[in-house]
């Protein structure tokens, strides 16, 4: 039963009678395309529960802007934050605006935001999942409606939505050849929960690596768990501290690289003589820090203009389920390559 306290939405209605919410829309409409029947049951109970159309969307509407919905995990993060930037740089192109969403790594947030979005008649929709989803129901009812979604970095449903990510299995892979060859041998692999596409990604490239090389894979060198500072920070010190420690760090993103770092230095380990260290991440500060950071590279904003290049061909008309990669790269620092002493 939708919560009185707050406005009710076409979806409270839609989960009241059982039916979608494309199902609802139109029957309010008075579309031929539902029966009677169901036309007045909506009816009835859009007006015992108080329903109101969103004053903002009927204007939106009369007016024809042409919006998009972008829903990111952590627009505080550069990498998000350069990807909206180029969704929106190429949104402005094409003579769209763009809306917003920060979901906080949160699924109630980010179905609500998507719940928002349809309220508001977003022509489509750009989305990067929370690392607490699991339940994609809310994406579904996109489609069922007919509304356009492209998924950018972190997806799912790859047969139902078009997608852009990165290369992160290969640029992994790279980087732990990286470290293989520059002295490094018990490698560790800090990354973030193991349903998320992204982080199964970059493991697998980490793995394969070990693999190629014939380095045993120990598993208490891989510690994946929610993408937090402190869990990393940790997770890091947990296998710092012991006598068979790991002599080099791949991290996941930004937050988990700053983290290992943080690390290593409360250990009083040297970088990167005692622990090597390379981390996913385009944070600027990774130049500035006290040894550069050796990192692996996105090319985020490149990856928002793609993302609504995508979109847009999408609300165009082409409905084909396309994939995009757009390739990392990794730059060496001074983070990453343990100093030889020459026989």
């Amino acid at each position: 039963m939708p919560d009185h306290r707050r406005r009710v939405s076409l979806k409270d209605l839609a989960q009241e009678l059982g039916v979608s919410i494309a199902t609802v829309s139109r029957a309010l409409r008075n579309s031929p395309e539902i029966g009677k029947d169901m036309q007045q049951k909506v009816k009835e109970l859009a007006k015992r529960l108080n329903y109101r159309p969103n004053p903002f969307a009927r204007s939106l509407r009369r007016e024809s802007p042409r919006i998009i919905g972008v829903v990111m995990p952590n627009l505080v993060s550069h990498y998000y934050a350069a990807v909206l930037d180029g969704i929106e740089d190429e949104a402005a192109t094409a003579g769209y605006s763009v809306i917003s969403a920060n979901s906080h790594e949160d699924f109630a947030t980010e179905a609500r935001a998507i719940d928002n979005f349809i309220s508001l008649h977003v022509e489509g929709i750009v989305a990067c999942l929370a690392q607490s989803t699991t339940d994609y129901s809310h994406f579904v009812e996109l489609a069922d409606m007919g509304i356009p979604l492209v998924f950018c970095g972190r997806t799912c449903l790859p047969e139902r939505f078009s997608s852009v990510t990165a290369n992160g299995d290969e640029a992994a892979r790279m980087a732990t050849q990286h470290l293989i060859d520059t002295g490094s041998r018990r490698i560790a692999f800090i990354g973030g929960p193991n349903h998320l596409d992204m982080v199964r990604r970059r493991k697998h490239g980490y793995l394969e690596a070990l693999r190629d090389n014939r380095i045993a894979i120990d598993r208490t060198l891989v510690a994946c768990g929610k993408i937090d500072y402190g869990v990393a920070l940790g997770a890091a010190m947990e296998m710092l501290g012991r006598d068979d420690r790991p002599d080099a760090i791949i991290a996941f993103n930004d937050t988990m690289t700053f983290a290992a770092f943080a690390a290593i230095k409360r250990m009083k380990l040297r970088i990167p003589d005692d622990v090597a260290l390379i981390g996913f991440t385009d944070d600027a500060h990774a130049a500035y820090v006290t040894p550069r950071l050796s990192a692996i590279v996105d090319q985020s904003h490149l990856m928002g203009v793609t993302a609504c290049r995508m979109l847009l061909r999408n609300i165009g008309g082409d409905t084909s389920v396309c994939r995009e990669v757009v390739p990392q790269q990794l730059v060496i620092r001074e983070t990453s390559a343990k100093i030889r002493t020459e026989p």
